[in-house]
């Protein structure tokens, strides 16, 4: 299983295996971490579960779809390394994949 460490705003780590196929919102929902809130439960129709991804995972994790950078236009503090956790898909690529929560959420 693929590992993913995601990185609270206060800097406590957690890092945690996913299982492929899914994405970056439902292990941190599944695994309890705090700050995702994930208000609408994956369906890219809000900001709540905006992440930033480490920028050395930038290019694995691939660029927004316009739908999502709709969506980003919503997020708080959204630069160019923020994604949606609910649009990021678990694969084997993204092995070790380090992800920062932001302060709050939209």
């Amino acid at each position: 299983m693929p590992k993913v460490t995601y990185i609270a705003f206060d800097g406590t780590k957690y890092e945690v295996e996913a299982k492929t196929g899914s994405t970056v919102m439902e292990t941190a929902i599944k695994n309890g971490i705090p700050g995702i809130e994930a208000e609408c439960g994956g369906a890219c129709s809000c900001a709540t579960c905006h992440v930033y991804v480490d920028p050395q995972w930038t290019a694995v994790t691939g660029e927004p779809s316009a739908m999502e950078e709709d969506m980003l236009d919503f997020a708080q503090d959204a630069n160019e390394t923020s994604r949606l956790s609910c649009q990021i898909k678990i694969d084997d690529n993204l092995d070790g994949l380090i992800i920062r929560i932001p302060e709050s959420q939209a």
